[in-house]
């Protein structure tokens, strides 16, 4: 009953639910990244083609090989090989936009990764950030 009346609400406002989290879900983690080339291709030099890869990539990138953009933060939830590998599937349960997903997969941008603990999983968001290194 109150989801329905909160989807009804966010209808009259015109807002959108799909990239909010769920209520009981916990944020336990967030970080900005800069998508370069160098996050663009792995270790072996073949170009990557999902956004969960590139962002992944990005996190080996930082964690376990010490490439960093400028615009790199840390977290501590990626700097576990284990976690890094779960990334995929976290980005499917999570609920980031897909041109956001697209723009990953296709430019060098800046990003927003929020972290997310639910009951089902663990899970991210994505959003992009403007940024001078990003042209946006």
């Amino acid at each position: 009953m109150i989801r329905k009346t909160l989807l009804a609400c966010a209808a009259v406002l015109g807002l959108s639910l799909a990239a909010a989290p769920a209520f009981a879900d916990e944020l336990i983690g967030s970080y900005n990244a800069f998508l370069s080339r160098a996050d663009h291709y792995n270790s072996q030099g073949q170009r990557l083609t999902s956004a969960a890869a590139i962002i992944r990539q990005d996190r080996a990138n930082f964690h376990k090989f010490g490439i960093q953009d400028p615009s790199d933060e840390s977290d501590d939830y990626f700097d576990n090989v284990n976690n890094r590998a779960l990334l995929e599937r976290m980005l499917n349960d999570g609920r980031s936009d897909p041109a956001v997903l697209r723009e990953i997969v296709n430019n060098n941008v800046m990003i927003h990764v929020d972290i997310y603990r639910s009951d089902h999983g663990d899970y991210v968001i994505v959003t992009l950030l403007n940024s001078p290194e990003s042209g946006y």
